[in-house]
């Protein structure tokens, strides 16, 4: 049943008039008289018995007139509920991300955030790269922030933030100046475990110099990016990190960079979303302040 049918109803009900109704709602009177004829043939009775100078309700109009009201007061009411809803997000949104992004970056997003939606409070799942993925494709997650595009047909990337990688070893390491990326397979190497958008990344620009992963002189693996510091500053190796978790450490000379000969190792964070699921209408605010966030940068490097 037509809601708009329902309205115009009403409307004449209570004015009594065709004319008055129409003027009310701002029709003509023949289109007011065509959606009562359209809803009296749809219920299959006459609403109203029209008179020379007057209509009356009938009977049918009189049980009518209270259900119409009623369904007409709930979809205002629904409408509303959800016009506020707009206005105004709450509740908890869990957001995934890789070990970089969601130590050193969505923690400042989040407060920004939430400094225009104070109701809004969030769940910030970190784990790798491969470990976030898995859980959008299982509907775990509806929105992640990954270090590296990893390959899943059911899931969508952007480009968020851009990121550089960077070489960087213990204070007292040897090497000065600038290194060759091969010179790399001298030294003992402190890695993240596989999965991790750091190793992807650094595997990539081995790749692309023909370097053999496997002749790494491998020190130790680590499941996060805070002990592969720990580990580069006891000296236990070298190791390829995101400029942003060291940035503490290079101010206070608690590791040092090694630059590398004709290398700049420039990376993209990605927004992961499954291509089948919708986002509900908090998501969506929030998904559209972290392009937001992107955009800024973008402007900002001009």
């Amino acid at each position: 049943m037509d809601i708009h049918h329902l309205r115009i109803f009403v409307s004449v009900f209570k004015n009594r008039s065709f004319s008055r109704a129409a003027e009310a709602l701002l029709l003509t009177q023949p289109t007011v008289s065509d959606h009562i004829r359209a809803l009296e043939e749809e219920l299959g009775c006459r609403l109203f018995d029209r008179l020379t100078r007057k209509i009356i309700p009938t009977a049918e109009a009189e049980l009518l007139y209270n259900q119409a009201v009623g369904i007409i007061e709930k979809t205002d009411g629904i409408k509303g509920v959800i016009g506020q809803l707009k206005k105004e997000i709450a509740g908890t949104l869990i957001i995934g991300a890789s070990t970089i992004p969601g130590t050193y970056i969505l923690p400042g997003i989040i407060s920004s955030f939430r400094e225009s939606n104070p109701s809004v409070s969030f769940d910030v799942r970190v784990s790798d790269t491969k470990g976030i993925i898995d859980m959008i494709a299982k509907h775990e997650l509806l929105i992640g922030i990954v270090g590296s595009k990893l390959a899943n047909t059911q899931i969508q990337y952007s480009n968020f933030l851009q990121d550089e990688m960077i070489v960087i070893a213990a204070p007292s390491f040897a090497a000065r100046g600038t290194v060759s990326p091969i010179k790399l397979l001298e030294f003992p190497f402190v890695m993240r475990e596989e999965g991790s958008g750091t190793r992807q990344e650094f595997e990539k620009i081995f790749d692309g110099r023909n370097i053999d992963m496997h002749n790494l002189r491998t020190a130790a693996v680590f499941g996060s990016t805070d002990a592969v510091k720990q580990a580069v500053m006891a000296g236990m190796g070298v190791s390829i990190v995101s400029r942003r978790a060291v940035e503490t450490e290079l101010k206070f000379k608690a590791v040092k960079e090694i630059k590398l000969k004709d290398v700049r190792m420039k990376r993209n964070f990605h927004i992961a979303v499954h291509k089948n699921r919708a986002l509900s209408h908090p998501y969506r605010i929030f998904l559209e302040y972290l392009v937001a966030q992107k955009q800024q940068q973008s402007f900002s490097s001009r």
